[in-house]
């Protein structure tokens, strides 16, 4: 089956919109995002596929499915509408605190059919509840749609999670490259690093109305100068490292990577496979193909990724760098939504799955940020140096179990979305987290340097 992309976002911000604009966006993203949901649930997978778990870190296809419409059910429903629950029976088997991914195929979930059936009822009812909802500017909730927002966002996330267990599914092919997808024209040998000159920014945000808590709130970082690359590192550029024995060499590695590299056995990315002293190939969505050397390396974590920096002479960026390189204006004075500007257009970034796989070097270059570095936002998730917090001032909303349970040194930063999330899903404040050992996302790195470090 093809993996139908919806690659729209907003191209006015919610919190511009009337009420009755704003319903309309939010039942157009909804009808989106389900079909979205659909293209991955259907089609060459049967029901014992999607009840099989391809990795004890994956949940079943059919458990991702349910949750979404569970969710849906939880805030859109019940929360925001004030109807009476559906299924309450089933809360405890979607409550992804309660049970850990490697336990859910023991759980007696809701099968395929009868799943479907679950979520086109539950979405049926948020629509016809939708007119009598007031969007009441006194209530955080519903405030700009944000509820609304926040489950559009919810269902997209798993989206890309479902496309991660794809990737881990051993046996025939069940997605197809997206027919006609085009790329912006891209410009080898265009990869370099800039100056960011030193200087305070906005940092994250207190007024973008579909924004997660650990966006919040929006204040002042002062940075010290640094460059940051252009571009993100290529399968080509991670060769060099494997090549020159970067996995041998205890020196590139943080302690802990060390360790992980030594007990894994890990000796390349993610899905990477080469046949003796042949070529580099890799397996995507069930197909083993050459290796593209222009595209940007993923499918390693975050210790590869520090290694990496380490043995390049440089370092991961800060998430506070990545920011700022990616959203502030300094001709303007101010921060943006996107790198390029305020408002999502199309063809300025590889989001929404789009391609099912990163785009080439040099590619997206009416993407860039204001500073000239492209890319920052799709293709592949960057891995930061930064632990995940809150910021100062942190409110946790609406649940604790969204953001504030994750905060610590355990999960690394990870900024900018792939090739995998929609433009709803990913903005230049949004924050993703990661343990450093996890490779089954779609997740590269960039390099930086402090100005004036050889």
């Amino acid at each position: 089956m093809s993996a139908p992309g919806s690659p729209g976002g907003l191209r006015a911000a919610p919190g511009s919109l009337d009420e009755p604009a704003l319903k309309e966006l939010i039942a157009a993203e909804l009808g989106a995002v389900r079909d979205r949901s659909l293209g991955l649930t259907t089609g060459a997978l049967d029901a014992a596929e999607l009840t099989a778990q391809v990795s004890p870190l994956m949940s079943p296809l059919v458990w991702d499915l349910a949750h979404v419409g569970n969710y849906e059910e939880l805030w859109l429903l019940r929360a925001a509408a004030g109807v009476e629950a559906m299924r309450p029976e089933i809360d405890d088997l979607y409550d992804a605190f309660e049970h850990p991914r490697a336990e859910r195929p023991r759980l007696p979930l809701l099968q395929p059919e009868e799943a479907r059936a679950y979520i086109a009822t539950v979405r049926s009812k948020v629509l016809d509840s939708l007119d009598s909802v007031r969007f009441d500017k006194g209530d955080p909730l519903t405030r700009g749609g944000f509820v609304y927002g926040m489950v559009v966002q919810h269902e997209h996330m798993h989206d890309e999670t479902m496309l991660a267990t794809h990737q881990l599914r051993k046996g025939a092919p069940a997605l197809l490259d997206p027919p006609g997808a085009l790329l912006d024209a891209h410009a080898p040998g265009a990869a370099g690093e800039v100056l960011i000159e030193a200087g305070p920014f906005e940092m994250g945000t207190s007024d973008d109305p579909w924004a997660y808590d650990n966006e919040r709130p929006g204040h002042i970082v002062d940075l010290p100068a640094y460059y940051i690359d252009t571009e993100p590192v290529t399968n080509a550029d991670y060769i060099a490292f494997i090549e020159a024995g970067g996995y041998d060499d205890p020196r590139h590695w943080h302690p802990k990577g060390w360790e992980w590299r030594s007990e894994s056995g890990k000796r390349a990315p993610g899905f990477w496979s080469r046949d003796g002293g042949g070529p580099w190939l890799r397996r995507r969505f069930g197909r083993t193909e050459p290796l593209p050397l222009d595209e940007p390396v993923q499918h390693v974590c975050w210790y590869e990724a520090d290694a990496y920096a380490r043995w390049a002479g440089k370092r991961l960026p800060t998430e506070a760098e990545w920011e700022k390189a990616a959203r502030w204006d300094p001709a303007a004075g101010r921060s943006r939504r996107y790198p390029w500007g305020d408002v999502y257009e199309e063809g300025r970034a590889n989001l929404g799955q789009r391609l099912l796989r990163p785009a080439e070097a040099g590619s997206y270059e009416s993407g860039a940020s204001a500073y000239g570095v492209r890319r920052l936002v799709g293709d592949v998730w960057e891995w930061t140096s930064s632990d995940f917090h809150g910021y100062p001032g942190f409110r946790s909303f609406p649940y604790k179990e969204y953001s504030e349970v994750f905060f610590g040194p355990d999960y690394k930063v990870l900024r900018g979305g792939s090739w995998a999330t929609h433009p709803l899903a990913v903005r230049g404040t949004f924050r993703n987290w990661d343990y450093p050992i996890r490779r089954q996302i779609f997740a590269g790195f960039r390099c930086a340097r402090t100005a004036g470090a050889a």
